[in-house]
């Protein structure tokens, strides 16, 4: 079965520039020229909440990864953390001195990556909206910054036509690929973490392997690429271009397998749901579109069986090893066995969040105690220096 248009919202009065789905679903995230960000209920006769609090155009829109908070960016040069209620409570930080034109979570919450025309990528805390540290090597304005699925690595395009991949923890720049022959809208991380992929103003999509830096595949298209995402399965790919058309690429064939005609205009964002069944997309016609994917039938096998590979009696038995009477008896026991398993993993996840707030603590602790480390470290070596200076000029 082909792509189909599921929903359409209309709401923004001026293009939109990003979307992003919440973690289950239930919340599409919208922003747009019109310096508001928009968050749509997934359910039908549900309203849409219009946030308003940036100066300017928002540009990038993400939720965190449980949902509970939405970053933005905007060319107010802010950043806002905002929680997706009815109140639309926000906070905002005076994150760049240029446009914000991305920002992105960290897998597990924790941070944040952000990108600027300022030519700089900047690091959060997410908790305390505390900066960390810059990367400061593009020569032009920084289009995209995303963080690896381990959170180890950082990749960022730009309009200086290269796409850099970093190493969050030495902070240093550790490949440039160059190979774009035009601006560098916007790149991501496969969801295998091993390779990336970057599109922009020289109609390509490239994808390399991180581990050896060597070109994996390129696709030639017609028109101006302004964004990708990878399916979860992380065999397809989504881009959405100038031409007012969105591409899907099956990467294990190597092939454009779709282009969809929506949109009146270019089309300007695209992004896949979480778990890969829908994916939306937003243009310069001022709307946000959702796509139920359908071929999910190559790849329901990649991505369902992580869930609940064991069964109930522990055994790792297929199917077709056990006999189908079994089988039947087992259902409901297996759901009783999910529902208590899910109020488990309910009651873990919320103990997981308060220790990483409390570790977040730590982390600021820390890195303040290394600022000063190094502040006393820098004042000793001064010390020395002058200590050295004076004793040369005796003995001379």
């Amino acid at each position: 079965e082909d792509p189909s248009l599921e929903r359409h919202f209309k709401g923004h009065r001026d293009a939109v520039t990003s979307v992003d789905f919440s973690r289950a679903k239930k919340q599409l995230a919208s922003g747009s020229m019109d310096s508001c960000l928009m968050i749509w209920s997934m359910k039908p006769q549900m309203r849409a909440y219009r946030f308003l609090g940036h100066k300017d155009a928002v540009l990038c829109v993400q939720f965190s990864p449980s949902g509970h908070l939405v970053a933005s960016g905007s060319r107010d040069k802010t950043v806002r953390l905002w929680i997706p209620s009815v109140k639309g409570e926000s906070t905002v930080f005076k994150a760049h001195t240029g446009t914000v034109r991305s920002v992105h979570f960290s897998s597990d919450g924790q941070s944040l990556v952000t990108a600027s025309d300022d030519k700089t990528i900047k690091v959060w805390t997410v908790h305390r909206q505390k900066f960390l540290f810059s990367l400061s090597q593009h020569i032009n304005w920084v289009r995209c910054a995303r963080f690896s699925p381990d959170g180890r690595l950082i990749v960022s395009s730009s309009d200086d036509k290269t796409v850099k991949l970093w190493d969050k923890t030495s902070r240093e720049c550790i490949h440039s690929f160059c190979e774009h022959g035009g601006f560098v809208n916007h790149v991501d991380f496969h969801p295998s973490g091993n390779c990336i992929a970057a599109g922009g103003t020289d109609s390509t999509v490239k994808l390399w392997d991180v581990r050896m830096n060597r070109l994996l595949q390129h696709y030639q298209g017609n028109s101006v690429v302004n964004s990708l995402s990878f399916h979860p399965s992380g065999n397809y790919l989504v881009t959405a271009s100038s031409d007012s058309t969105l591409k899907i690429l099956d990467l294990l064939e190597g092939r454009l397998l779709y282009t969809l005609h929506g949109h009146q205009g270019p089309a300007t964002c695209v992004a896949f749901s979480r778990d890969g069944d829908l994916f939306a997309s937003g243009g310069s016609d001022e709307q946000v579109m959702v796509w139920k994917t359908n071929f999910d039938t190559d790849y329901g096998e990649v991505v369902k069986p992580q869930k609940y590979s064991s069964c109930v009696d522990g055994t790792h038995g297929t199917g077709s090893e056990m006999d189908g009477g079994i089988h039947h008896k087992k259902t409901k026991t297996q759901d009783s066995v999910r529902t208590h398993e899910q109020q488990e993993e309910t009651s873990l996840a919320n103990t997981l969040e308060h220790i990483m707030g409390q570790l977040d603590v730590l982390t600021q602790t820390v890195s303040i105690l290394e600022q000063r480390l190094t502040l006393t470290e820098d004042k000793l070596k001064e010390c020395l220096e002058t200590q050295q200076k004076i004793i040369q000029n005796k003995t001379s």
